[in-house]
């Protein structure tokens, strides 16, 4: 009988599952398509981020901004701690970083309150035109001055600031921040002659001239006002005070719930 000759079988290459080889595919391209996702959501969350920063940006300069009250120059109708929203579309909001301002809506009324870049303070040069909130008392073409600490606008007596005493420590004070006064007195007119050096309680009368205001605070004698600085530029005014959002008492550690939402006049 022949005899087969004894030969190494050959063994057929392993063919890989076709299961398997789907399985890795769907794995891999789930990972592509996390990966992808995480990209695209990145740039999307940027973009968002973005587009709610420009929308912050606009309405805090064009329309509305915070202000927070850090001292006693407007009691007793603004407390220190009183956080407000400001009305900056109202008389043109400014564009910052420039000196334009674009259109606004209304004029600043007297007696109406206003947010306003101080003109030079020379004496405080560490914060040389600090943002103030005043009572605008005079406008333009307004004849004011003060005899005893009565206020008189075109002749008519005012009312003491607003809850204020009729008189304090300092009516008679003189300060060489009133030397501005000196060169825009009227030295004839039918309102009397000017003190012969303008205290406090004394100074005037002047006229307020176009385009300007003369701001004071309530509380007048807690207040470093125009009667300090001199006349207000119209441009320089920032808004209008709304109301307070929160008010907090510093002093004691309490929220002033009474005044969350009071209307400021």
């Amino acid at each position: 009988m022949r005899r087969l000759s004894s030969l190494p079988m050959a063994v057929a290459p392993e063919k890989k599952s076709p299961r398997k080889r789907s399985s890795t595919n769907v794995v891999s391209a789930a990972r592509r398509e996390s990966r992808g996702k995480r990209k695209f959501d990145a740039r999307e969350l940027l973009k968002s981020l973005a587009i709610i920063l420009a929308i912050w940006f606009t309405i805090r300069t064009l329309l509305v901004e915070p202000y927070r009250i850090p001292s006693e120059s407007m009691e007793p109708t603004l407390l220190v701690g009183d956080f407000l929203f400001v009305n900056k579309l109202i008389y043109g909001p400014h564009i910052p970083f420039t000196n334009t301002n674009l259109p606004g809506y209304g004029d600043p009324k007297r007696g109406s309150i206003a947010v306003y870049v101080s003109p030079p303070q020379y004496d405080q040069p560490e914060d040389l035109t600090p943002t103030v909130v005043k009572r605008l008392v005079g406008i333009p073409g307004d004849t004011l001055y003060m005899r005893d600490g009565v206020l008189f606008v075109n002749g008519i007596a005012q009312r003491q600031g607003f809850g204020t005493d009729t008189f304090a420590e300092g009516a008679n004070e003189t300060n060489r921040d009133f030397d501005w006064q000196k060169k825009v007195v009227l030295q004839h007119s039918r309102f009397g002659p000017p003190p012969a050096e303008p205290t406090h309680d004394n100074w005037g009368p002047f006229v307020v001239p176009p385009d300007h205001y003369f701001g004071m605070g309530d509380n007048r004698y807690h207040s470093k006002d125009a009667r300090y600085y001199g006349f207000v530029p119209r441009a320089n005014l920032r808004g209008k005070p709304m109301f307070i959002y929160i008010s907090f008492d510093w002093y004691d550690w309490r929220i002033r719930w009474n005044r969350i939402g009071h209307v400021i006049r």
